[in-house]
């Protein structure tokens, strides 16, 4: 048992070490995770969390949903179940690997209404007016002009439509509220609701119904 605990606190103190090595060079260069760490978010621990923020943004059958910085698709796939058959939900990320991964999972779940598009943030990938919700967990910290990403997701909602934004430590990107709520006021979004603790928080926004 004590070599045992002793290897775990090894692990420990390896990951943490890892994340606060990645949080200091993000200061500088904005860095994605990688595919290869996919798994960390593939597990019963974050799918129950994924419930939790579709939950908030009140999914409906036939809506239209965009996860920005999908990854491994950990709430595109319940999220295309929630909107079902009639509604749409597109996987945008900037990693082929990333996305294969969501196919993989998609062909195994026999889940028909999810759209798969490769590109960066702010590349104008994106139909303007289009979508019913936005989702942006844990995303923003890793995008290099964070501001283009939000006024590219502001022009990619219908008005009216709702923007959740989470941010979770010790993720190494992760944004402080001040300073997701100056950038989503500068894009032109409302803030309806902000949910949580300071070091895990979720933000609801909305595109105001009347925005051009």
């Amino acid at each position: 048992m004590k070599k045992f605990l002793k290897s775990l606190w090894i692990l420990v103190g390896a990951l943490a070490g890892v994340a606060a090595a990645w949080r200091l060079i993000s200061r500088r260069q904005a860095l994605p995770c990688p595919a290869w760490l996919g798994w960390l978010v593939e597990n019963p621990l974050m799918e129950s969390g994924a419930g939790r923020t579709l939950d908030k943004v009140d999914l409906h059958p036939g809506m239209r949903v965009l996860d920005y910085g999908s990854g491994p698709g950990r709430l595109t796939l319940p999220a295309a179940q929630r909107v079902g058959p009639g509604g749409e939900v597109t996987a945008f990320d900037m990693q082929p690997a990333m996305l294969s991964r969501v196919q993989e999972r998609t062909s195994a779940a026999g889940i028909p209404n999810i759209r798969l598009l490769l590109g960066s943030a702010g590349s104008g990938s994106l139909e303007q007016d289009y979508y019913d919700r936005a989702l942006l967990v844990t995303v923003l910290g890793e995008i290099p002009d964070r501001q283009e990403a939000l006024d590219e997701i502001f022009a990619a909602l219908k008005p009216g439509g709702l923007l959740s934004i989470s941010e979770l430590l010790p993720d190494p990107h992760f944004q402080p509220k001040a300073t997701v709520r100056r950038l989503t006021t500068r894009a032109g979004f409302d803030e309806l609701d902000c949910t949580g603790r300071p070091w895990s928080y979720t933000l609801l926004l909305r595109k105001p119904a009347a925005a051009a």
